[in-house]
């Protein structure tokens, strides 16, 4: 359905009256956003939904009765709605948005402030409007095998660099499953509040066969392991006097209007990584990481982005690619079988 010309309509549910009432004044000071109502638990919601047609829904994720996982579940394949989560601290979130979720916001608690949460919210529902809303599909194994690469050591040294924002979670975790455990040594960045970034990384690491953690300042960048940049800070690889490579991780300006930004990581590679690499964009909104993966290009880099299709936002990639900084576009669950043939050249 196109919002083109109109307000996006919105519907609330959240069981507390006082987390309702941040919301719903909160989207209304958007000239873009109409609250057209609110339900209290999720039977009230999908009363709601069929009968305001709502372009966009924010759900909190802890309800009475049935959850919001459970209601999400049972909606999106009938109602492909975009659901924009409101989550506190809690690993739940991560299975709301693997059943069809499009990006979450963490509620007011002393780490974020209502100011903070607000715009965040606002910002979010807007790219939701217009976003692909993916219900959870039946599981399926890879497209082929994932053969090792060999003896630790043996394939060409690489590093790999990727980025992903708005329906990035589920976007990264496809790619990464279908990885072998010797994977070369990954740096991801993935847009997410503070606080996220940790469980985010524990759910990668069980998942996935390498091990996958939160990158603390000073890690060293090492073959089988995934490092996820924390949130709030600027992760960026540097190279060691002796040839290793390492990652900074610490506070600093926003780049391209994130922190950590991709831009910040991509270009610390194009500008410090003297072995082969090779960038990865996947979904998400804005143009963060284009230019990065563009300079990673001239150096002599191997880029690869999501294609349009399979996005659930086509904004970061589809900038990388019109500024011709991508080498192949792929389908999200081919992404790694381009990456595993390149590795092996």
């Amino acid at each position: 359905m196109s919002v083109v010309g109109r307000k996006i309509r919105v519907l609330v549910v959240d069981d507390s009256i006082v987390a309702r009432k941040t919301i719903i004044d909160g989207l209304s000071t958007s000239p873009k956003l109409e609250v057209v109502g609110y339900a209290i638990n999720a039977m009230d919601a999908q009363r709601k939904v069929e009968q305001l047609n709502p372009d966009v829904m924010t759900c909190d994720v802890q309800m009475p009765g049935m959850t919001g996982i459970e209601f999400l579940k049972k909606l999106l394949p009938e109602h492909p709605l975009p659901v924009v989560l409101c989550s506190s601290l809690n690993l739940k979130v991560f299975d709301a948005l693997h059943a069809g979720a499009v990006d979450f916001v963490r509620k007011p608690d002393g780490v974020e402030s209502r100011e903070q949460f607000i715009r965040s919210l606002v910002q979010k529902v807007i790219v939701a409007a217009s976003a692909k809303v993916r219900p959870p599909r039946a599981q399926k194994e890879p497209e082929a095998p994932v053969a090792p690469l060999g003896p630790l050591g043996a394939a060409p040294q690489y590093i790999i660099g990727l980025g992903a924002s708005t329906g990035g979670t589920e976007a990264t975790l496809e790619v990464m499953k279908r990885l072998p455990a010797d994977i070369p040594g990954m740096v991801i960045v993935q847009h997410m509040p503070p606080g996220f970034t940790k469980m985010y990384a524990e759910r990668l690491n069980r998942l996935c066969r390498m091990e996958v953690r939160e990158a603390v300042n000073g890690d060293k960048i090492e073959k089988g392991v995934a490092l996820v940049a924390p949130a709030d800070l600027q992760c960026r690889i540097n190279r060691t006097a002796t040839g290793g490579y390492y990652v900074s991780c610490t506070p600093g300006e926003r780049v391209s209007g994130h922190r950590p930004s991709v831009d910040a990581l991509f270009h610390s590679m194009a500008e410090n990584v003297r072995c082969k690499m090779v960038g990865i964009i996947m979904t998400g909104m804005g143009a963060d990481g284009a230019e990065g993966l563009l300079a990673m290009r001239k150096r002599g880099a191997y880029t690869i982005g999501q294609d349009k299709e399979s996005c659930v936002v086509y904004g970061m990639p589809g900038v990388a690619f019109e500024k011709g900084a991508v080498c192949e576009q792929a389908p999200c669950e081919s992404i790694a079988g381009v990456l595993m043939r390149r590795l092996k050249i």
